[in-house]
């Protein structure tokens, strides 16, 4: 499967009376986002609001962050089975808005979700201060319960990203880059020399709110499968989560997973990058078995020499995480795990939940629990009456001044587990 990524750069976004590019410029109709969102019965009210880099302004609480892409040619929409129909995505060529995202925010749903401080020292944790955000503020109808206005917020963030996405179908990208996977036996044919390689990807799928969707599909209710790279890049896997910030797949995240575009760039050098193994995180252990037991096994049946094993979330998934990772390794295949670590404030708490010998090449997104203080921002794009009760938080976290005494946990994306983050570790 073939993918042309073209990239169009924008280095500013601006109210307007239509929504169009022009000049690297994005100008975006703010009554037509309105419109299209209050179409949602779920929804009594929304603000929209740009956020730029280095304004001193604080988006909370975030609940997912998505970059407008579209379809110019090939089959099928961006987010097939949730927007698009379900139609196979991943090839022909794409539009990418880089530079700017659509953020929803809003009255908290559960207890994890995040902040994203667009400068200060906040702003360093979290790849999402270097964008122009256009921030959807939406308050739900009055006794709506916590999963419909999920749901709600979550599609009124895709279709927005669609809508902003069209903006861009017909601009010249300044950029434009290529993906391809070949069928199995092809790609084996054509670099024979080179060590296999796959990426076992997993899918916070926990419920209650830890949710994640692969063609419009509760990715809990799958068995493990293979995907084409490319179909990630086309938005076949959407983020349903609010969960722990720090290391929460954002949308945003699985459309520009750092470890696809790392194994396609030393794919026919280094390694033949095969494709992906897409697994889930379940509750019950019966489950996790049978997850790990699929995910292992098709390693073997696809042939491969190693794989990378990327993490969602922490604490019961990390359970999850040191099975695929002991019954990979088991067929004969290598393993490096891609995780993030919940060491105690003071670094000297075991890591994760779960550990086994086997588990001897790791990466790490850093420590969640390191703490940091937040200094008050002149201006604040949601709501902070949830603070203290946020994963992170504690009591008094929130302080007189508007500043804000947390752990990592509370930024998003400052811990992620694709590496999309500045964090790690050193070995002394």
């Amino acid at each position: 499967m073939r993918l042309e990524l073209g990239k169009i750069n924008i280095s500013d976004v601006q109210f307007g009376s239509i929504t169009k590019l022009e000049n690297e410029t994005l100008y975006v109709n703010k009554d037509e986002i309105i419109s299209l969102i209050m179409q949602d019965d779920h929804i009594k009210h929304v603000e929209v609001e740009i956020a730029k880099p280095g304004d001193e302004t604080r988006i909370t609480p975030v609940k997912d962050v998505i970059e407008p892409r579209v379809k110019v040619s090939g089959e099928g929409g961006i987010f097939p089975g949730i927007v698009n129909k379900v139609t196979t995505v991943g090839c022909g060529r794409t539009h990418v808005l880089k530079g700017v995202s659509v953020v929803t925010c809003g009255k908290i749903v559960g207890f994890q979700e995040g902040i994203i401080d667009m400068s200060g020292p906040g702003a360093d944790y979290t790849p999402f201060s270097k964008l122009n955000n256009i921030c959807l503020v939406i308050d739900p109808i009055d006794e709506l319960k916590q999963h419909e206005y999920e749901a709600a917020v979550r599609m009124a963030g895709l279709k927005v990203a669609t809508l902003i996405g069209k903006a861009g179908k017909e601009v010249e990208p300044n950029e434009v880059e290529i993906y391809e996977t070949k069928p199995l036996l092809e790609s084996i044919d054509e670099y024979p020399d080179l060590p296999k390689v796959g990426y076992v990807y997993m899918l916070q799928t926990q419920g209650l709110l830890h949710d994640t969707y692969v063609y419009g599909v509760d990715a809990k209710k799958i068995v493990p499968t293979i995907l084409y790279p490319t179909e990630v890049m086309d938005g076949a896997i959407l983020s349903g989560n609010c969960v722990s910030a720090c290391d929460k797949n954002t949308t945003y995240h699985h459309q520009n997973n750092p470890i696809i575009h790392d194994l396609y760039k030393k794919h026919g050098k280094d390694i033949n990058f095969v494709g992906i193994i897409i697994t889930n995180e379940n509750v019950y252990l019966a489950d996790k078995e049978r997850s790990s037991n699929w995910t292992a096994k098709l390693c073997k049946y696809l042939g491969l020499d190693g794989v990378i094993v990327s993490q969602e979330g922490f604490g019961n998934p990390d359970t999850d995480l040191i099975m695929n990772c002991k019954k990979i390794e088991s067929q004969g295949v290598k393993t490096v795990i891609v995780t993030d670590e919940y060491a105690g404030r003071d670094g000297a708490s075991q890591s994760l939940a779960d550990a086994d010998p086997l588990a001897n090449a790791v990466v790490t997104g850093g420590n969640a629990n390191e703490i940091i203080v937040l200094p008050p921002m002149k201006k604040v794009i949601g709501m902070l009456d949830y603070v203290d009760k946020i994963a992170g938080g504690f009591d008094g976290s929130l302080r007189e001044d508007g500043s804000i005494e947390v752990e990592l946990q509370v930024i998003t994306g400052a811990t992620n587990e694709l590496g999309f983050n500045k964090l790690s570790t050193i070995e002394f």
